[in-house]
Formats: structure tokens, sequence, C-alpha cells
């Protein structure tokens, strides 16, 4: 299979050729091989760079992201990887949209808001709490 420059694979995967520079740095990729100092690809790249890419907008962090490369280095099958990271993934983002909710039942309540001094605000108790507002 022929191998890709830098500037080809960044174009085919839609992204900039510092974001291979950077995904490289950080663990997210293997070194290339280089020809005369360039970088050089094999194509079989371009599905890992759009999982780095799926991972990033699903949110996942940087050692989660390496971790899941970390297991396609290693052989590990994808799906064991997926499980994996979800077992570790769903009670964190659990906990996360119950402080989301939290926040959107305070700010709602301030939408209600009629307090002129600070004392007399609700929204400084918890949300079960009588109050003046």
């Amino acid at each position: 299979m022929a191998e890709l420059s830098i500037g080809a694979v960044a174009r085919q995967a839609g992204i900039r050729a510092s974001a291979l520079r950077y995904y490289e740095s950080v663990g997210l990729l293997p070194a290339p091989r280089r020809v005369n100092g360039r970088r050089r690809y094999d194509a079989a790249i371009l599905p890992r760079i759009g999982l780095i890419q799926r991972a990033q907008q699903l949110g996942l962090t940087l050692r989660e992201i390496r971790d899941l490369c970390a297991g396609l280095d290693n052989a590990v099958p994808l799906s064991r990887l997926w499980h994996t990271l979800a077992e570790r993934k769903l009670p964190e983002m659990d906990a996360q949209l119950a402080r989301i909710t939290a926040t959107r039942r305070i700010l709602e309540k301030g939408l209600e808001c009629a307090c002129v001094v600070l004392e007399q605000c609700a929204l400084l108790v918890p949300l079960d709490t009588p109050h003046a507002c």
C-alpha cells in the first residue's frame, strides 16, 4: 500500500497537519516511518484518526482517548475497549447530569427571585427549603 505524506493524511482526515503532530506527541498516534526526515503514513492510520476525532466529539478526555489507542496497539478488541470505557464513563456522566440538572433548577428559581438583599435570597439555601423569594 502506498504511503501518504502528513499533508495527504491531514486532507483526507479533514484536520491540520499540526493536529497529527500533536496526536503523535501525546501518544494517540504511533510515530510514523520517516523518509528523508519526513513523516510517511500508511493509509491504515485513517480509521484511527477517525476514532480519535469521534472520541473528542464525545467529550472524552485525552487520557481516555490514549487508553483506547493503547488498547488498539495491544490488539485488544475494540468492543472490549468501548465496554471498559463505558463502564467507567457512564457513572461519571450520570453524576455530571445530576449536577447540571441541579444547576438548571437553581437558575430557573433565579428567574423567579425578587429579593433585594442577599440575606433573603433562597438561592443560597437548599431548593426544598421554604423561602421568601
